[in-house]
Protein backbone atom coordinates (compact mmCIF):
# COMPACT_ATOMS: atom_id res chain seq x y z
CA UNK A 1 0.00 0.00 0.00
CA UNK A 2 1.25 2.85 -1.18
CA UNK A 3 -0.11 6.07 1.06
CA UNK A 4 1.40 8.25 -1.82
CA UNK A 5 -1.00 7.31 -4.45
CA UNK A 6 -4.25 6.26 -2.77
CA UNK A 7 -7.07 8.59 -2.73
CA UNK A 8 -8.38 6.95 0.90
CA UNK A 9 -7.22 8.92 3.84
CA UNK A 10 -5.50 7.06 6.53
CA UNK A 11 -4.99 7.21 9.96
CA UNK A 12 -2.03 5.33 12.23
CA UNK A 13 -3.29 3.29 14.97
CA UNK A 14 -0.97 1.88 17.76
CA UNK A 15 -0.34 -2.15 17.56
CA UNK A 16 1.84 -5.22 18.31
CA UNK A 17 2.27 -7.39 15.47
CA UNK A 18 2.99 -11.05 16.57
CA UNK A 19 4.64 -13.22 13.72
CA UNK A 20 6.52 -17.00 14.60
CA UNK A 21 9.36 -15.61 15.20
CA UNK A 22 8.84 -11.68 16.05
CA UNK A 23 6.82 -9.01 17.94
CA UNK A 24 6.96 -6.09 16.00
CA UNK A 25 5.53 -2.64 18.13
CA UNK A 26 4.66 0.49 15.41
CA UNK A 27 1.73 1.66 14.01
CA UNK A 28 -0.26 0.75 10.90
CA UNK A 29 -2.30 2.61 8.69
CA UNK A 30 -5.95 1.96 8.49
CA UNK A 31 -9.27 3.32 6.81
CA UNK A 32 -12.42 4.53 8.53
CA UNK A 33 -13.22 0.99 8.58
CA UNK A 34 -10.10 0.33 10.96
CA UNK A 35 -8.06 -2.70 11.50
CA UNK A 36 -10.35 -5.11 11.28
CA UNK A 37 -11.41 -3.53 7.97
CA UNK A 38 -8.25 -3.35 6.30
CA UNK A 39 -6.94 -6.68 7.52
CA UNK A 40 -10.28 -8.87 5.68
CA UNK A 41 -9.69 -6.78 2.55
CA UNK A 42 -8.88 -9.11 -0.08
CA UNK A 43 -7.27 -6.69 -1.81
CA UNK A 44 -4.61 -6.25 0.15
CA UNK A 45 -2.00 -9.05 1.12
CA UNK A 46 0.58 -7.20 2.56
CA UNK A 47 1.02 -4.74 5.82
CA UNK A 48 3.26 -2.07 6.62
CA UNK A 49 4.47 -1.29 9.74
CA UNK A 50 6.14 2.14 10.27
CA UNK A 51 8.37 3.11 13.18
CA UNK A 52 8.80 -0.14 13.71
CA UNK A 53 10.41 -1.87 17.14
CA UNK A 54 11.45 -5.32 16.44
CA UNK A 55 11.93 -7.95 19.50
CA UNK A 56 12.39 -11.31 19.22
CA UNK A 57 9.63 -13.69 20.80
CA UNK A 58 12.39 -15.53 23.16
CA UNK A 59 13.48 -12.21 24.18
CA UNK A 60 10.45 -9.81 24.02
CA UNK A 61 11.84 -6.49 26.47
CA UNK A 62 15.29 -6.71 24.00
CA UNK A 63 14.94 -4.39 21.28
CA UNK A 64 16.76 -5.81 18.19
CA UNK A 65 15.95 -2.99 16.20
CA UNK A 66 13.78 -0.18 14.74
CA UNK A 67 13.11 0.28 11.18
CA UNK A 68 10.84 3.50 9.70
CA UNK A 69 8.96 0.24 7.88
CA UNK A 70 8.75 -2.85 8.01
CA UNK A 71 6.57 -5.27 5.29
CA UNK A 72 5.08 -8.48 5.88
CA UNK A 73 2.41 -10.53 4.36
CA UNK A 74 -1.05 -11.14 6.09
CA UNK A 75 -0.74 -14.74 6.22
CA UNK A 76 2.10 -14.38 8.06
CA UNK A 77 0.59 -12.75 11.08
CA UNK A 78 -0.84 -14.72 13.86
CA UNK A 79 -2.00 -11.98 15.93
CA UNK A 80 -2.68 -8.19 16.32
CA UNK A 81 -3.22 -6.42 19.79
CA UNK A 82 -4.55 -3.01 19.45
CA UNK A 83 -4.66 -1.37 22.88
CA UNK A 84 -8.09 0.46 22.06
CA UNK A 85 -11.11 -1.70 21.03
CA UNK A 86 -12.42 1.65 18.75
CA UNK A 87 -9.04 0.59 16.73
CA UNK A 88 -10.77 -2.39 15.48
CA UNK A 89 -13.25 -0.31 13.39
CA UNK A 90 -16.61 0.42 13.88
CA UNK A 91 -19.21 -1.31 15.20
CA UNK A 92 -21.06 -2.91 11.95
CA UNK A 93 -17.59 -4.13 10.73
CA UNK A 94 -16.62 -5.67 13.71
CA UNK A 95 -19.60 -7.45 14.52
CA UNK A 96 -20.21 -8.37 11.24
CA UNK A 97 -23.22 -6.55 10.73
CA UNK A 98 -25.14 -7.90 13.86
CA UNK A 99 -26.68 -5.87 16.19
CA UNK A 100 -27.44 -8.65 18.35
CA UNK A 101 -24.65 -10.76 19.70
CA UNK A 102 -24.00 -13.08 22.20
CA UNK A 103 -20.31 -13.23 24.54
CA UNK A 104 -18.46 -16.16 25.01
CA UNK A 105 -15.14 -16.40 26.91
CA UNK A 106 -12.65 -18.27 24.91
CA UNK A 107 -9.01 -19.66 25.23
CA UNK A 108 -7.79 -19.92 21.21
CA UNK A 109 -4.87 -20.74 20.38
CA UNK A 110 -2.02 -20.92 17.24
CA UNK A 111 1.04 -22.67 17.00
CA UNK A 112 2.91 -20.06 18.67
CA UNK A 113 0.34 -18.16 20.75
CA UNK A 114 -2.77 -18.67 23.28
CA UNK A 115 -5.44 -15.85 23.69
CA UNK A 116 -7.64 -15.82 26.34
CA UNK A 117 -10.93 -13.00 25.84
CA UNK A 118 -14.17 -12.56 24.76
CA UNK A 119 -15.76 -13.72 21.08
CA UNK A 120 -19.05 -11.60 20.00
CA UNK A 121 -20.97 -14.19 17.51
CA UNK A 122 -24.57 -13.79 16.33
CA UNK A 123 -26.34 -16.42 17.94
CA UNK A 124 -24.72 -19.45 19.28
CA UNK A 125 -20.94 -20.83 18.70
CA UNK A 126 -20.40 -22.83 15.74
CA UNK A 127 -16.56 -23.69 15.13
CA UNK A 128 -16.73 -24.92 11.60
CA UNK A 129 -18.43 -21.47 10.59
CA UNK A 130 -16.32 -20.10 12.03
CA UNK A 131 -12.68 -21.19 10.83
CA UNK A 132 -13.91 -21.72 7.49
CA UNK A 133 -17.41 -19.89 5.76
CA UNK A 134 -17.02 -16.35 5.71
CA UNK A 135 -14.44 -14.09 4.17
CA UNK A 136 -12.88 -12.57 7.44
CA UNK A 137 -9.45 -14.01 7.58
CA UNK A 138 -9.19 -12.19 11.05
CA UNK A 139 -11.02 -12.98 14.27
CA UNK A 140 -11.70 -10.29 16.78
CA UNK A 141 -11.61 -10.75 19.93
CA UNK A 142 -12.07 -8.37 22.76
CA UNK A 143 -10.13 -7.66 26.55
CA UNK A 144 -7.77 -10.51 25.27
CA UNK A 145 -4.26 -11.39 26.49
CA UNK A 146 -1.78 -13.44 24.20
CA UNK A 147 0.43 -15.37 25.74
CA UNK A 148 3.43 -16.71 23.74
CA UNK A 149 2.95 -20.74 24.20
CA UNK A 150 7.12 -21.21 24.87
CA UNK A 151 7.66 -18.06 26.34
CA UNK A 152 4.61 -17.58 28.81
CA UNK A 153 7.08 -14.42 30.06
CA UNK A 154 5.56 -12.80 26.83
CA UNK A 155 2.62 -11.42 27.49
CA UNK A 156 0.44 -9.31 25.86
CA UNK A 157 -2.88 -7.70 27.19
CA UNK A 158 -5.02 -5.67 24.74
CA UNK A 159 -8.47 -3.89 24.32
CA UNK A 160 -8.42 -6.08 20.98
CA UNK A 161 -7.11 -8.69 19.17
CA UNK A 162 -7.30 -10.16 15.80
CA UNK A 163 -6.44 -13.46 15.25
CA UNK A 164 -5.46 -14.63 11.98
CA UNK A 165 -8.13 -17.98 11.31
CA UNK A 166 -5.86 -19.91 8.79
CA UNK A 167 -3.35 -20.35 11.41
CA UNK A 168 -5.35 -21.29 14.28
CA UNK A 169 -4.82 -24.55 16.52
CA UNK A 170 -8.37 -24.88 18.56
CA UNK A 171 -10.87 -23.09 20.25
CA UNK A 172 -11.97 -23.73 23.57
CA UNK A 173 -15.07 -22.14 25.72
CA UNK A 174 -14.29 -21.35 29.04
CA UNK A 175 -17.42 -21.99 30.10
CA UNK A 176 -17.09 -25.62 29.33
CA UNK A 177 -14.34 -25.97 31.03
CA UNK A 178 -13.88 -29.35 33.48
CA UNK A 179 -14.05 -28.53 36.82
CA UNK A 180 -11.95 -30.47 39.25
CA UNK A 181 -13.22 -32.83 41.54
CA UNK A 182 -13.42 -32.59 44.80
CA UNK A 183 -12.00 -35.69 47.06
CA UNK A 184 -13.71 -35.63 50.84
Amino acid sequence: MSLDSSPRTYRFVLADILTSGYRVAGKIAVTTHGAMGYMNDPTHSLLEIHDARMARLHMPTKLVDHFELVRTTKSKIHAICLPRREDLGPQGIVRGGFNNVTEYNVRLTTSMFEVDGTMELPGRFDFTALVSEGSREFLPIFNATVTAILIPSLRVQSAGVLVNRKLVDLVALLTQRVKPEITP
